[in-house]
């Protein structure tokens, strides 16, 4: 049995992570951990509907905790897992960080987006990005890996194929996103639900996310030359889920059923994603509580446009069903495990 640490417990991906991993058949929770000052506290005193695990959670204390785990879930706030992750590292643990930390390559882009200086960008280098669909190889020995944001996993799956394939131009990439609430955090939802709800709203617009310039890394990578994308986040009155439509530009005539195959071909053998029969397209309601990322196709032959719907649980797929995932293929398991 593999043991686990989450750190972070307090917070939506931290609940869900235990979730996950109390049915995981191959994974033991020896720990859950947070930093607040009314801890130690009994786990099911925080989530009633987890009376039957016998936790408590307790008070972060790196050497405490890595001598109870093998693998340590830092499901903390973005700049926290900056100091955590390297304690944790010294001490030969696994490290799955599901902040935006280690995720983006430049110490100066990660500086300028998240307006904090990196103070262990000794370890971007090291950090893998947990995308499975493409790094699949390097997370198998990842000992940092960086777990892609919930955004950031419905876009890049979304545009991968066109993009392997030279379908679409770099510069044509325009996103218009939803996310369920719960994508903002705890004080987010609290706040929404007392002043806002059930409001439905854009937010960062113009280049102002900072999921941005994970995409576009990314998204270089596949297509090899510099990608810029327009991205228009969007909250809806919805606790969990996400969907992403993606507009970009044709470089070639192409009909629905060869595009749809290029997409079947390249997913193929991917567990979690499923390429929608040509005229379907992704609902949220489909994808909520799995970890399946849904991909629906369509073209706009008056404009030239290839049109990409893709769809996940921010909190499954984009987050903690992601991560349990990664921690399947850095330990030799099916990947599917824990997660059905």
């Amino acid at each position: 049995m593999i043991k686990v640490a989450v750190v972070g417990a307090m917070g939506y991906t931290g609940e869900e992570l235990i979730k996950i991993l109390s049915g995981h058949p191959g994974a033991e929770i020896t720990v859950v951990a947070d930093k607040l000052p009314d801890l130690p506290k009994n786990l099911k005193e925080i989530y009633p509907s987890m009376k039957d695990l016998n936790l408590v959670c307790e008070n972060l204390d790196v050497p405490s905790v890595s001598k109870k785990s093998d693998v340590v879930f830092l499901a903390v706030p973005h700049k926290v897992s900056l100091t955590i992750a390297p304690e944790f590292l010294k001490l030969n643990k696994k490290v799955i960080d599901l902040s935006a930390d280690y995720r983006i390559e430049s110490k100066d882009v990660y500086e300028k987006w998240y307006n904090a200086e990196h103070t262990s960008s000794s370890y971007l280098k090291e950090a893998i990005y947990g995308l499975p669909e493409l790094y699949r190889e390097k997370i198998k020995n990842a000992k940092l890996l960086a777990n892609p944001g919930c955004y950031p996993t419905t876009i890049i799956l979304g545009c991968a194929p066109a993009m392997k394939e030279k379908l679409v131009s770099a510069d044509s990439v325009i996103v218009d996103a939803k996310s369920g609430v719960s994508g903002g955090g705890r004080k987010f939802v609290q706040e929404y639900y007392k002043t806002d709800h059930p409001n439905h709203k854009p937010y960062s617009i113009a280049g102002k996310h900072r999921h941005i310039p994970e995409v576009e890394q990314e998204l270089s990578k596949i297509i090899k030359e510099p990608v810029k994308i327009t991205f228009s986040p969007h909250i809806i009155p919805t606790e969990r889920g996400m969907l992403s439509t993606i507009y970009m530009t044709l470089n070639k005539k192409i009909d629905s059923k060869d595009l749809i195959k290029i997409y079947q071909d390249f997913y193929k053998n991917e567990p979690f994603v499923r390429i929608l029969p040509n005229g379907e397209l992704p609902k949220i309601r489909d994808v909520v509580n799995t970890n399946y990322c849904d991909i629906g196709l369509d073209i706009d032959e008056r404009t030239n446009k290839l049109i990409v719907v893709s769809s996940i649980d921010n909190l499954v797929k984009g987050a903690s069903g992601q991560a349990v995932q990664n921690m399947n293929i850095m330990f030799g398991l099916k990947e599917k495990e824990g997660l059905n």
